[in-house]
């Protein structure tokens, strides 16, 4: 006969039993934080390590180039027309579950890309990861932002500069180290296993969240502004390297705005649309992704032309001009601890302003390089852009959703991520097109490259303060709830963490 459990001996633990004891010690808002942020460095990452492959993959397939431009333009794509539904599909059917179909999807998708035997299968494969990344990104926003009170979305913010700065800094690196030593296969298998752990993991721990409000699923705001982003981002795409008046390029671009145009008339018309165009009359909300816009724009328009520019003009190579770019995540940690302290005290307005000024004036030091211009001065530029990247970033995520409802998150995280995926579109749109113009159709000397690169980095330089003067119009007290002092925000966590008095 067995022996019962006394009061030395306490009773076996079996193991649901401990996974539920573990569940309920860990904080709700830490879980979602670990699980989205590998979830978000994947998806970010994987936009810019496929670029570094992209030579490989035609060879290994004997395709041109021109055939692999849609592994890249495929996921583009996809990823567009399921960011906008994504607010809604996690309202309606769970934030956890939504979440983690969508980390299953693209782990799964990335492992059958690395198994592809031809491009076209590729490309299908890269399809299929759209729709995991598209719905990810959004949900696991939405779930993050509900899970952190606004006076601690500060410290939210944080935890998102990892992926957001590091991983399109770490792609070119890590891409072009795993082609040269391993395969173009690997940039795909890499993300299998941190997949499965972040899904594990979140299946134990995550909480459910849905919306009982959600209502029916609105078919038409799903195809206008599916389609009306897909086929402008397209546009945008194409258009410096097809020629803007070409007619694929102008017919997808005119089609997109007027989807876009049908999606204000429909959507402003209904209870429960699906993309939520009435929440922009929120003044705060409104502001924030307008600075982001021209904010986001030319950071990713940045981190597209440097390479460019290192590797066409100053003839260096991939790893060294990605170890170059690299310096701007450094810049972006380091300052993102200052900007959490002061963020309380300083507001939102002065400090994305500020940050926008300092990202300007080190785009307007890299207009002023030359052809024997160190490397080691490009990368002082880059952590200079960086420090002023942190001052914009953690402001605007710990600000954009400060007076949005709980139940609206959802709606408004995918509004807000589908603003970043156009930014991002049009920052390199229009510096690829003023590239273009500069160089004209024959490649110039290195020396005349270097001249119209100088052009386009004041360019983005223009675009940078363009946003800082937006974002003076941000008033600091829409986003009051978001700037509890510090030392009454560790009170409240003491409090809402202490374990209840017996």
């Amino acid at each position: 006969m067995p022996d019962r459990p006394t009061a030395e001996t306490p009773a076996p633990v079996d193991g649901p039993s401990r996974i539920a004891l573990l569940r309920r010690r860990m904080r709700p808002e830490y879980v979602v934080a670990a699980v989205f942020v590998v979830g978000l460095f994947m998806d970010i990452m994987d936009a810019t390590i496929v670029n570094v492959a992209l030579p490989t993959i035609a060879g290994s397939f004997h395709v041109g180039i021109a055939s692999v431009d849609w592994v890249v333009v495929g996921y583009l794509l996809s990823l567009a027309l399921w960011v906008p539904a994504s607010g809604w599909i996690g309202d309606r059917f769970g934030t956890k579950r939504t979440f983690l179909f969508a980390l299953a999807v693209f782990t799964a998708a990335s492992a059958l890309c690395g198994i592809a035997s031809s491009v076209n299968e590729l490309i299908a494969f890269r399809v299929l990861q759209g729709v995991g990344g598209g719905m990810m990104t959004p949900v696991g926003t939405a779930m993050l932002f509900r899970a952190f009170p606004p006076e601690r979305r500060a410290a939210a913010s944080r935890i998102l500069m990892l992926p957001t700065v590091i991983a399109p800094a770490c792609g070119p690196i890590l891409g072009g180290y795993l082609v040269d030593s391993w395969s173009w296969r690997w940039i795909f298998y890499v993300n299998v296993p941190i997949g499965i752990g972040a899904f594990v993991f979140g299946s134990l721990f995550l909480a459910e969240h849905r919306e009982p409000g959600a209502g029916a699923f609105d078919v038409p705001g799903f195809l206008l502004s599916g389609f009306g982003l897909a086929l402008t981002l397209y546009a945008l795409d194409e258009g410096p390297s097809q020629g803007w008046a070409s007619s694929r390029v102008a017919v997808t671009g005119l089609v997109g705005i007027a989807c876009f145009v049908a999606l204000a008339f429909v959507e402003l018309r209904k209870r429960q649309p699906l993309f939520a165009l009435r929440l922009l009359d929120n003044r705060l909300f409104r502001a924030t992704n307008l600075v982001s816009i021209f904010g986001f724009g030319s950071f990713i328009a940045l981190l597209f032309v440097l390479p460019l520019y290192l590797q066409q003009a100053r003839g260096f190579s991939a790893l060294e001009s990605g170890l170059t770019t690299f310096p701007e995540a450094i810049g972006v940690l380091i300052t993102t601890q200052l900007v959490g302290r002061i963020y309380g005290q300083v507001g939102p307005r002065r400090l994305m302003s500020g940050g926008l000024v300092i990202v300007a004036s080190a785009m307007t030091l890299l207009a002023t390089t030359g052809p024997h211009t160190s490397l080691w001065a490009i990368r002082a530029c880059m952590f200079l852009a960086g420090c002023g990247m942190a001052f914009l970033f953690l402001p605007l995520q710990a600000a954009t959703f400060a007076t949005i409802e709980l139940s609206d998150m959802g709606r408004a995280s995918a509004i807000f991520n589908s603003q970043r995926q156009m930014a991002a579109a049009l920052g390199v749109a229009v510096l690829a097109t003023v590239l273009a113009s500069q160089i004209g159709s024959s490649p110039a000397a290195g020396s005349d490259q270097s001249s119209a690169f100088r052009v386009v980095f004041l360019v983005d330089a223009g675009i940078a303060l363009v946003g800082a003067v937006v974002a003076l119009t941000i008033h600091d007290s829409d986003a009051a709830n978001t700037m509890t002092p510090r030392i009454e925000a560790e009170m409240l966590d003491y409090e809402t963490s202490a374990p209840p008095i017996t």
